[in-house]
């Protein structure tokens, strides 16, 4: 390869690496945020993720659910990282056999859960994961749920947001 076209590759992806290495490869969140939950869901074939600042607490850092792939963010939200410790809503319900835990807000009139749900009274035994979406004046939810396992790690929530179930 000459050397100006091995110095126009290289200027390329250079150019391109921060965008690129700034999401995981499991989910949309940074590499400097925590990923609270992540999954791809099947149709359409994209990410789910809710991601947290590094000093998320109820006072400071941020929360945001994105939607969409690498490079093409379909739905971010909200759109400014300020105060979005108050734009969600976390409910977490356990006993024995069973485990559920949501994340609600609302955005544009649309009404978003994520959803992490065990339930191990039933036979067969149910786990589910995603997020469903409900339209605005339509009693029906559309839930878009996880091709596999999730990531999720909700303790970093339990100080932060209102608990619906408390």
């Amino acid at each position: 390869m000459k050397l100006p076209a091995l110095i126009c590759l290289l200027l390329l992806t250079v150019a391109t690496y921060p965008q690129a290495a700034q999401r995981t490869g499991q989910s949309l969140c940074a590499a400097d945020e925590k990923v609270v939950f992540s999954c791809t869901v099947k149709r359409p074939a994209k990410f789910v993720s809710l991601c947290a600042s590094a000093d998320l607490t109820k006072d400071r850092g941020y929360l945001q659910y994105r939607f969409g792939v690498p490079g093409k963010i379909d739905l971010e939200f909200p759109s400014t990282r300020a105060a979005t410790q108050h734009q969600f809503q976390y409910s977490h319900y356990f006993r024995a056999q069973v485990d559920l835990t949501e994340i609600n807000f609302v955005s544009n009139g649309y009404q978003y859960q994520i959803f992490d749900t065990y339930n191990g009274e039933e036979k067969p035994k149910v786990s589910e994961q995603g997020v469903s979406v409900t339209a605005p004046g339509k009693p029906k939810d559309v839930a878009l749920k996880c091709t596999a396992k999730a990531k999720a790690d909700f303790s970093i929530l339990e100080n932060v947001l209102t608990n619906e179930s408390q």
